[in-house]
């Protein structure tokens, strides 16, 4: 998932962590309750690990780049279990988790086949009554412009609860804000 230099120096400040922390997570997860054992798929940076933490027990992130599951490793080895991995193959068993999130990461799956296998595999690891959750931004001029040389592939936020149901999931909400969505489904 390839990040041109100026995404990754804006993915790894302090500014998208308090961005994450105080208007990303919050809205994306209002109202929805992650249990004791969630997973973040994609957490990348770390941004999310200080406010995911105070709202679930145990946290884990699947993480694809070697490095940053390094840096995540180093820098909340307290706060998260590091798993190195593809979110569309997790090396995980199933049903071990209460919720997965993501968080604007999705857009970086280069195919929407690899998207889909991405969300077999939440559904996957997920328990019934478990929840899907998170955000995306959708695509604009503005948006594809921070992701110049990036894999980039926006979901359109319309076909979403489709691709959601053909997963297995149940109960699919999919609201937009400004220049983004957030999503939740129910493993039944």
């Amino acid at each position: 998932m390839t990040m041109n230099l100026v995404h990754r120096w804006l993915c790894g400040s302090a500014h998208w962590e308090k961005t994450s922390a105080t208007r990303i997570v919050p809205w994306a997860l209002e109202g929805v309750d992650l249990g004791d054992a969630t997973l973040e798929v994609g957490p990348g940076y770390g941004a999310n690990v200080r406010t995911l933490r105070g709202r679930t027990t145990e946290l884990s992130g699947v993480e694809i780049d070697p490095a940053l599951a390094a840096r995540l490793r180093t820098r909340h080895a307290d706060r998260l279990r590091v798993i190195e991995g593809d979110g569309a193959a997790m090396p995980l068993p199933d049903h071990e988790f209460s919720a997965v999130v993501t968080f604007t990461m999705l857009h970086h799956v280069p195919t929407p086949t690899q998207q889909d296998a991405v969300f077999a595999e939440a559904f996957r690891v997920l328990r019934p009554g478990g929840v899907f959750a998170g955000s995306d931004g959708m695509d604009s001029l503005s948006f594809r412009l921070v992701h110049l040389g990036d894999t980039y592939n926006p979901i359109p936020h319309t076909a979403l609860p489709a691709r959601l149901t053909a997963a297995g999931f149940t109960d699919i909400h999919v609201e937009t804000g400004t220049g983004s969505f957030r999503f939740s489904a129910r493993h039944p």
